[in-house]
């Protein structure tokens, strides 16, 4: 079900749109070092992992660059597209650390690779386990946001448990993917404009 819907070209331009929202907010509160005017400065990514044939504005991560002079600082809006700096699409991380949570049905590190067309190596996706395993449970980031889910979300059981959690409260895999990559965003804080 998940691997149908990061399939889906409509999935990412609804995450797209997100992702102008946030960034259009980001850019009418000004510059948080100096209160100077934001300009956008957009980042390509490759977008790894997802379908073939999107549009080049969908793997562009939208951020933001002060214009006044002597200070010129970017700002890195948060995104529901791209999970930190990572090149491959938060959706495809979300969706296949879950599906790797779910080994009793068969799912291993080769069947993943082969079933989401990930041309990232088993490194790779052992670098992922590690960091929702030991690295994210244990940030402050996680621990600011922790208390906006309900217990089931276990720290052992991420990001599975959170995509789950959407899923149950959302009544849609879809949506609750798409809720997820809004909760890790924003730290549980619904988005701006017409997603909220």
């Amino acid at each position: 079900m998940y691997l149908e819907i990061i399939r889906d070209a409509a999935f990412y331009r609804v995450l797209f749109a997100i992702d102008q929202d946030l960034a259009e907010e980001t850019r009418r509160e000004g510059c948080p070092f100096c209160g100077g005017a934001l300009h956008y400065a957009k980042y390509p990514r490759v977008g790894r992992g997802g379908p073939d044939g999107l549009p080049g504005e969908l793997r562009q991560r939208l951020g933001l660059c002060c214009g006044r002079p002597g200070c010129r600082r970017r700002v890195l809006p948060p995104s529901c597209l791209f999970h930190g700096r990572r090149w491959h699409w938060g959706a495809v991380v979300l969706v296949a650390m879950t599906l790797l949570q779910q080994r009793t049905s068969g799912w291993n590190v080769d069947r993943l690779m082969g079933k989401l067309g990930i041309s990232a190596s088993r490194t790779t996706l052992v670098r992922w386990l590690r960091y929702f395993r030991a690295s994210f449970p244990s940030s402050a980031w996680w621990q600011r946001i922790r208390g906006r889910v309900g217990a089931e979300v276990g720290d052992a059981g991420l990001p599975g448990s959170l995509v789950a959690h959407f899923e149950r409260a959302t009544g849609d895999p879809a949506r609750g993917l798409v809720a997820s990559l809004r909760f890790l965003a924003l730290g549980g804080h619904p988005p701006p404009g017409r997603h909220a």
